[in-house]
């Protein structure tokens, strides 16, 4: 009955590839109608050491499956041997969110960003720092396997779409760009819009023209490029050092 489950939902369901993709989707929420682990008791015992939060969710969740049909599911085997089928957000709750004002953390724009594990490192890094969400451009798919792989399963700790540039959220877009004002002189406010140019490519064109601040990382000279999701991570730092919003909800 599962497998039967699983072939019925997997074309239409995001996968959660391992033990802490299925954490933290359950931790924030998530509708998972059906789950497997190869090692029933050793899932549960990963989660009473490191995540005791979701110990009886999962407990209510897992069902075990021989490794053949655990291999047999997913593309990729998972060290932990855990996997779930989870209800994708709708689109409209995430451009809810995504639109709902006053804001109070900054949404991150990925511009026609190209690797999809750093697509899902800048979403774990959002989920971490509480943003709004992730919005891409382009043709990359956010929701992609490979990238919810990158993320462990924090997709569903934020909002995270795909949108055109001029559907991007309102508020004061702030692009990174290495002609751009030193960040460490600006205060980005609650409701920024913080963007990130592509990996090879930088910013588009559109982009550029649509932003209201440009703005760069402090960079030692003859270095080219920072990693994205690191630039992403001192971006939001930044955000965070000046107070406001996520103090009040992490107590920094």
């Amino acid at each position: 009955m599962t497998v039967t489950s699983w072939n019925r939902l997997a074309g239409t369901s995001v996968l959660l590839d391992g033990f802490h993709a299925l954490k933290h989707a359950v931790r924030f929420g998530a509708e998972v109608p059906v789950a497997v682990a190869v090692d029933r008791q050793a899932a549960l015992a990963l989660a009473e050491e490191l995540a005791p939060d979701v110990r009886d969710p999962l407990d209510a969740l897992l069902t075990e499956v021989p490794e053949s049909t655990y291999t047999s599911l997913v593309a990729r085997p998972h060290p932990t041997a855990v996997a779930a089928l989870a209800v994708r957000p709708s689109r409209a709750a995430n451009l809810e969110k995504l639109a709902h004002t006053p804001r109070t953390a900054p949404v991150v724009v990925l511009d026609n960003p190209r690797n999809l594990g750093n697509a899902g490192a800048v979403i774990r890094l959002a989920a971490g720092f509480g943003a709004t969400g992730v919005v891409t451009t382009g043709t990359l798919d956010p929701w992609h396997p490979t990238v919810v792989r990158g993320g462990a399963g924090l997709h569903f700790a934020t909002a995270v779409e795909r949108l055109a540039v001029d559907e991007l959220p309102a508020g004061p877009l702030f692009a990174l760009d290495p002609e751009g004002d030193d960040i460490r002189g600006s205060k980005l406010p609650d409701d920024a819009v913080l963007a990130f140019g592509s990996e090879r490519s930088g910013l588009s064109a559109e982009l550029r023209a649509r932003a209201d601040h440009l703005v760069s990382l402090p960079m030692r000279p003859q270095v080219s490029s920072y990693n994205l999701a690191t630039s992403v991570a001192m971006t939001l730092y930044h955000w965070s050092l000046t107070g406001g919003a996520f103090e009040a909800a992490f107590g920094a």
